[in-house]
């Protein structure tokens, strides 16, 4: 199944799928409130304010996988987010990203390696994949790959053109 097939759910309950954005590229993070890398959220609101013009957008997905950093309901994370980071890019539903109910978009993007050609399950939180307009998965970079190094930056450059 393509990415942009797969059915998805916005933070407040709505139907959505990565095929709403086709045409843009997108930086898709599994985020948490509550982990030493969530001020991560300042780069990647960033990134959006960068890039939203250009056919860009950041997607956070709320995963409360990794030590239980992602308690919140979905309100209580929507509250947090605008509240202390400013965020305007689009979250999606909580996310199980590993595991035996992992969503159908992590069965596929976690099949895609990082640089260092690792592939499997998500580290941590604040892993973060690069896609195209197309729907292809271009670049992996794991969890402490801040949204604003040089590498990550590139990869949405060479997208944007």
């Amino acid at each position: 199944m393509s990415l942009h097939a797969i059915p998805l759910s916005t933070l407040s309950g709505d139907p959505t799928s990565l095929g709403d954005y086709a045409g843009k590229t997108v930086l898709l993070v599994n985020v948490a409130s509550q982990c030493g890398l969530t001020p991560q959220y300042e780069g990647l609101e960033r990134l959006q304010k960068t890039y939203a013009d250009r056919g860009f957008t950041v997607i956070g997905v709320p995963c409360n996988q990794f030590a239980g950093q992602e308690p919140g309901s979905s309100q209580e994370i929507e509250e947090f987010c605008s509240r202390t980071y400013g965020v305007t890019f689009p979250m999606l539903a909580k996310t199980e990203v590993n595991g035996p109910d992992r969503d159908a978009l992590y069965q596929q993007l976690t099949q895609q390696p990082d640089a260092s050609g690792e592939a499997g399950d998500v580290a941590w939180n604040f892993e973060k994949f690069l896609i195209s307009g197309r729907g292809e998965v271009l670049a992996r970079f794991r969890p402490r790959t801040e949204p604003e190094s040089p590498e990550v930056v590139a990869a949405i450059e060479a997208q944007l053109g």
